[in-house]
């Protein structure tokens, strides 16, 4: 989807409500937005609108696939709802360095191999038609199976390390459900005894 959407009411369920309730800034490595404003989403190809109070998910980005996130930041945001901020856009800038220097560490020997089997075959690059000469899929699943068995412990690192974002993530998201469940019974046990 070319256009950016918003996660109206804050997503399309009751997890997800919960996941993106907790609205933090873009991990475009610039400043840090300040309460109730967007960070700069310079670079990203997208800008919410500034009348916008919901987080915004943009285009796939080229080199890691993966759909940039701007997160609205609350004018009332507690110091618990920043830590959950900042842990998840934490967790999307380690995501899109990862994947974005995989695909191209991908893309580059991927390339390689191809041109190493087809000079063997004694091939050009192009076809006589300009077409991209390719291999068929028994000698392209020679290059998967070498490339996963390569990067085997570099994959292993990144699952350990997501995962113990994640559970932090999901740790503070519960502090903050249960931290803004109590303030909305205070309000109303307070509005209750002033009527």
């Amino acid at each position: 989807m070319a256009a950016a959407r918003t996660l109206r009411g804050g997503g399309c369920c009751r997890h997800c409500r919960l996941l993106f309730s907790s609205s933090f800034s873009s991990a475009g490595g610039g400043p840090t937005a300040q309460r109730g404003e967007r960070q700069e989403s310079a670079g990203l190809g997208f800008s919410p609108p500034a009348h916008s109070r919901n987080d915004w998910i943009g285009p796939p980005d080229k080199h890691s696939n993966l759909r940039p996130v701007i997160f609205y930041v609350p004018p009332e945001e507690s110091p618990l709802e920043r830590r959950l901020r900042e842990a998840r856009q934490e967790a999307q800038a380690s995501d899109q360095h990862f994947w974005a220097q995989h695909n191209r560490t991908f893309r580059q020997e991927k390339e390689e191999f191809i041109y190493s089997r087809l000079k063997a075959k004694g091939l050009e690059m192009r076809d006589e038609t300009g077409q991209k000469a390719t291999l068929n899929a028994e000698e392209m699943a020679d290059f998967y199976k070498d490339f996963l068995s390569k990067n085997f412990r570099k994959h292993m690192q990144y699952n350990r390390d997501w995962y113990k974002r994640n559970f932090t993530i999901t740790f503070l998201m519960g502090q903050v459900a249960l931290a803004r469940a109590l303030r909305r019974l205070r309000w109303k046990k307070k509005n209750v005894g002033n009527q």
